[in-house]
């Protein structure tokens, strides 16, 4: 299908607190669904790790099945088919082995059909300050594959939360003629009071790409504390929607027209370089000449 940028578009970010109980977390994904749908969403994404989120390894495998089995994409199949909306499922943590979870995105046509899937590429592995430490892939086995699919008005690149510090990864997207940066997060409080929204707004300017990042935002059963604010920034740079900290809808009115506008004020995606990094050169020397006595 060749993606067209002919019309305005309705975009509706889904704000959660996931907890430990996927059944629980697919009722509230459902219900702001609805509220994004009567607000006129025609693309609708919620964040990542919608079905559960848990940082203990005995609860997350004691939840989560294979993608064949996972209710939460069969019933969030049927709302898209039933409502004739995009879902785009931002993250679930979908089992792929007996000891390895995949952290993947699922984009759902109006017909209820998967047309994309992306696992996470970029694990959180890190050490905060506070004693605050994580390591996803104690747990999830990272992919490979950069991912874009075509909706009715532009293509879309698909990422998820972490990747969002690796602008080569959404510059490859831009270059693969992505218009919209889809970033479903749950960063934590912490890194998202200090770089949340430069990140986002930088991802969005660098590459003349609308961002649509969806977030978990609260404290949240299991302990940890996200920060919320989903963003909607248009390729300008400039927040056009966001939220605070509590589950909620955010709708945002998209003109793909503005992409190519940005694009045409700034056109570094046409500017790029290839360039070889070689050892800085040996300091110069002089021969230094004493003059003759007179």
């Amino acid at each position: 299908m060749t993606a067209t940028n002919a019309s305005t578009f309705r975009v509706g970010l889904i704000q959660m607190r996931s907890g430990l109980d996927p059944a629980f977390n697919l009722t509230t994904a459902l219900a702001l669904i609805e509220e994004a749908k009567r607000a006129g969403a025609d693309y609708v994404l919620t964040p990542e790790m919608t079905n559960i989120l848990a940082l203990k390894r005995d609860q997350l495998f004691a939840k989560i099945v294979a993608e064949e089995q996972d209710s939460t994409l069969a019933s969030l199949r049927e709302v898209a088919r039933k409502l004739s909306i995009f879902i785009h499922i931002g993250s679930l943590a979908i089992k792929v082995s007996p000891d390895k979870a995949a952290n993947r995105s699922l984009l759902i046509d109006r017909k209820g059909e998967v047309i994309a899937r992306y696992d996470k590429i970029h694990m959180f592995d890190v050490d905060l300050a506070g004693g605050e430490s994580y390591r996803e892939s104690n747990n999830y086995r990272p992919g490979e594959l950069a991912v874009i699919a075509d909706l009715p008005w532009g293509r879309l690149g698909l990422t998820v939360c972490y990747d969002l510090r690796f602008p080569a990864l959404y510059r490859a997207l831009a270059e693969a003629g992505a218009s919209f940066l889809a970033i479903p997060s749950a960063f934590t409080r912490q890194t998202g009071e200090a770089h949340w929204h430069v990140l986002q707004r930088a991802r969005a300017i660098e590459n003349g790409c609308f961002v649509f990042a969806a977030a978990q935002g609260g404290k949240h059963e299991n302990g940890r504390e996200t920060f919320g604010h989903s963003l909607v920034v248009d390729p300008w740079g400039r927040i056009i929607a966001e939220g605070g900290t509590d589950p909620g809808v955010l709708i945002a009115e998209v003109d793909p027209a503005a992409v190519a506008a940005a694009r045409g004020r700034i056109p570094s995606l046409n500017h790029g370089r290839r360039f070889e990094l070689v050892e800085p050169m040996a300091e110069p020397t002089y021969l230094h000449v004493v003059p003759e006595p007179l």
